[in-house]
């Protein structure tokens, strides 16, 4: 009895080993932007032969996950994965930013560090499949720009930095990048779109600017593409300046 007790025991530990197992691996695949904020995880069963282990399994470490908030169990839908880890690092103090125009320039200054870093890193180590990422989402803003859609080129253009930071295969860089993004959010919706629509020359401007950061990147001269993007940073600066000025 003792030893069927023990075999039970064991395979008791065995099944909770691979769930955690299977937690940390998803968790991994959150944090490097494998399973982007607010798509639709694979299936059970995917999941399931993907990491070699029962659908029960995966839906346990699945369930813990939710209990964390960090997916969203829908039932009949699938399994989302929600944008907690893109904004775990907002707080009174990020809100206080977001809604003061004067904490702008703050910013904005730090998006030249990060984004000129994740730039660099980005055309130093980024996979095939990253820079397919970032030329797919360079090919869409031009062509937003061409059908003078400012709606979506701003939207693509968030899209394409943060296809940048998830290249550049650093968690922390893409979790900043979307933090700050959020805090941008409204005042980029505000001036941005503002300045594309009253300037066309501005467009032009950010599109090649756009271009010559992808380019380099794409290229992988890790030097150039953090200047190209760095001067895009302050171009964008300035422009808020004249803009306000």
């Amino acid at each position: 009895m003792l030893r069927a007790s023990q075999t039970g025991w064991a395979r008791e530990g065995e099944v909770v080993g691979q769930v955690k197992s299977v937690t940390s691996k998803l968790e991994e695949a959150l944090l490097e932007g494998t399973f982007p904020a607010n798509s639709k995880l694979p299936s059970e069963r995917e999941l399931a032969e993907r990491y070699g282990v029962s659908r029960n399994t995966v839906r346990e470490a699945i369930q813990q996950l939710g209990a964390r908030g960090l997916v969203r169990i829908r039932p009949r839908s699938g399994v989302f994965v929600s944008d907690q880890l893109r904004t775990g690092a907002t707080s009174p103090w990020g809100q206080l930013i977001a809604d003061s125009p004067a904490r702008r320039e703050d910013i904005l200054e730090f998006r030249r560090v990060l984004e000129g870093a994740t730039a660099y890193f980005a055309a130093l180590r980024g996979t095939d499949d990253d820079l397919e990422r970032i030329r797919g989402a360079m090919a869409r803003l031009d062509q937003a720009r061409r059908d003078s859609n400012h709606a979506a080129e701003s939207r693509i253009d968030v899209e394409l930095h943060e296809a940048i930071a998830q290249a550049s295969g650093n968690s922390m860089f893409l979790h900043l990048h979307s933090s700050v993004t959020k805090m941008m959010r409204e005042h980029i919706i505000r001036n941005v779109d503002g300045l594309r629509e009253l300037n066309q020359s501005v467009s032009e401007i950010l599109a090649w600017q756009h271009r010559t950061v992808c380019d380099a990147i794409c290229a992988r001269r890790p030097e150039e593409a953090r200047t190209a993007m760095q001067t895009h940073i302050d171009y964008v600066r300035s422009r808020f300046d004249a803009d306000e000025g």
